[in-house]
């Protein structure tokens, strides 16, 4: 360009630089118009190659365009360059205006970095003005600032050009003309980048509105023929929760017509023992499991889920919900929960259960108007070294429980009723006789002569017996006392209310009952049973008093002469 006709090159540039504005400004595409850029640095400026390096929203600069030489352009078009890089290269060189040049002498640094460039051939320069194939020279294109400069808006892209076709370095008006070409360049971008997001969002619009319209449809569909129960209910003022409409599948459930389910709201349908947790799910939307009337007077279980549908200005209007029936699901949770909780041979409640129902009887603050005796103690029993070596019992009784380390080991707190206010505290009667004072037995039961029958007819029969056992002490005691099975041939009752007296004559009655002849695989036969009576009181832990009525079991069961012990 600047050589000794440059007013005429000047004119011609102008019109070249004319030319190329208008077809930037008349690009269809943002990719037309980032091409447009790069072809018109080729046509207009007079530079052999250029190169559009556009800012992605991650920030990194992307090759989106190049011109001038289509093995270059098939090489990086498409590569991505790190923000830190540009900004390392933007920050180097000298500055022409808004331009960034960088001779050979310093860009030899960037040869390694991971901004996408090329490399072009050719003979080291003679004159201080001639162009290098080393030099680099960038035009930063800026979105245009509020008061319409330049460089006042975000980094949109960079141009880097190469290989002035005149060989020498660009003099002041070909900075000038690149300058205000970069500078025009970014007002096409920024606006092909404008009319590309408005046709999108006028693509979106529509397909929105095509969606509205698709999914209203859905919805009647979905609604109208769900195989679960669908309701929609007021939300908020005198009529809320009041049902407005419902599908087929909620009227079958429940055997009421949609006509009439409209005079109702969910408040009147549901069990009253279930209003509280409706009333919950209500107000705040979510999922509820609870019981509706029907219209023959019995209740089915349901999983209700409540979605909360608002107005962006008028707030909730009403409230979707979905009604599924799970009778079948409930009944199989408590058999479940049955079987968990109870001895599958003799359907009493197990060990496990056994120990929730005592330790929630029990506290760990002990009652100031009680002196229980030590834990484990075995007044008025001092110990055992009076009796008869355990080794020289009868075999079918086994050791004591405490030595044979029965599984009464329960975690730490399992029994802490810390801070509950209106725990009644549950008190042993004090002393030996019988003063009048109630309180929780725990009798712990122990056949006497199981074993035998295990080994002599098989464990069928001793199946046949424990059931029968079971049976027995369950007819023997009260509605509210508790008959567990712990495991073997060992039996727990509980039974809240009694005193001393009365404790004894209930385990004096049960083993008259258990000592009858049981019928057991087609002959008759008889078990003893030993019983030790223990006292709960709060204070102490569900191991310790099944511990202590373990023991005094013991006591009991060798305080008879051994001939005595089994009943045949």
């Amino acid at each position: 360009m600047e050589t000794e006709s440059e007013p005429y090159v000047r004119l011609a540039s102008l019109r070249q630089l004319h030319q190329v504005m208008a077809a930037l400004n008349t690009a269809r595409s943002l990719a037309d118009t980032l091409q447009t850029v790069a072809d018109g640095v080729v046509n207009a400026l007079g530079y052999e190659l250029a190169c559009v390096n556009l800012v992605r929203p991650d920030g990194d600069l992307v090759v989106a365009a190049f011109a001038g030489n289509p093995a270059a352009e098939a090489l990086i078009t498409g590569r991505v360059g790190s923000r830190e890089s540009w900004d390392r290269r933007l920050g180097m060189g000298e500055r022409w205006g808004d331009l960034i040049f960088i001779p050979h002498t310093e860009g030899w640094v960037l040869d390694d970095d991971d901004v996408p460039q090329w490399y072009t051939d050719g003979p080291a320069p003679r004159f201080e003005d001639e162009w290098h194939p080393s030099d680099r020279l960038f035009a930063p294109m800026y979105a245009p600032g509020p008061q319409g400069g330049g460089t006042s808006g975000e980094l949109l892209g960079v141009l880097s050009v190469d290989r002035p076709r005149n060989g020498r370095l660009p003099g002041a008006w070909g900075r000038e003309a690149l300058q205000m070409y970069a500078f025009q360049a970014a007002i096409a971008i920024s606006n092909a980048r404008l009319r590309a997001n408005m046709q999108r969002a006028l693509v979106r619009l529509e397909r929105e509105q095509q969606a509205l319209r698709a999914s209203e449809e859905s919805f009647r569909q979905a609604f109208e023929y769900a195989p679960s129960g669908m309701a929609i209910a007021e939300m908020g003022g005198d009529q809320h929760g009041r049902i407005l409409r419902t599908n087929d599948a909620l009227c079958r459930l429940l055997g009421r017509p949609a006509s009439a389910m409209r005079r109702y709201a969910f408040s009147d349908l549901v069990h009253p023992e279930d209003i509280g947790t409706l009333l919950r799910t209500s107000a705040e939307g979510g999922r509820a499991e609870l019981r509706l009337g029907r219209r023959d007077g019995t209740y089915v279980w349901v999983s209700l889920r409540n979605s909360v549908v608002a107005d962006a200005a008028d707030g909730p209007r009403f409230l979707l919900t979905h009604v599924e029936d799970i009778e079948e699901r409930k009944r199989r949770e408590l058999q479940l929960a049955h079987r968990a909780s109870h001895d599958s041979l003799t359907g009493l409640p197990n060990s496990a259960e056994l120990r929730a129902r005592l330790s929630a009887r029990l506290c760990r603050q002990q009652p100031q108007s009680t002196l229980p005796a030590a834990v484990g103690s075995l007044a008025p029993y001092e110990s055992f070294d009076s009796y008869e070596s355990f080794d020289s019992q009868d075999a079918a009784h086994g050791t004591p429980a405490f030595d044979r380390g029965h599984d009464f080991d329960f975690p730490p707190g399992a029994d802490a009723y810390d801070g509950y206010d209106h725990h009644v505290h549950t008190v042993a009667p004090a002393g030996e006789a019988d003063d009048g004072a109630k309180g929780l037995a725990v009798l712990f039961c122990d056949l006497d002569g199981f074993k035998s029958i295990n080994d002599r007819f098989g464990h069928n029969a001793g199946d046949a017996v424990l059931i029968e056992v079971a049976r027995r002490l369950s007819n023997g005691v009260r509605d509210g006392d508790t008959v567990a099975r712990l495991g073997g041939d060992e039996f727990v009752i509980l039974a809240d209310g009694l005193g001393r007296a009365d404790a004894q004559d209930l385990a004096v009655r049960l083993r008259n009952e258990i000592i009858q002849p049981i019928r057991a695989e087609g002959r008759a036969v008889r078990v003893g049973a030993s019983f030790g009576i223990g006292w709960a009181h709060c204070g102490m832990t569900a191991d310790e008093v099944l511990k202590s009525a373990d023991e005094r079991m013991y006591v009991e069961k060798r305080s008879r002469p051994k001939q005595h012990r089994r009943a045949g």
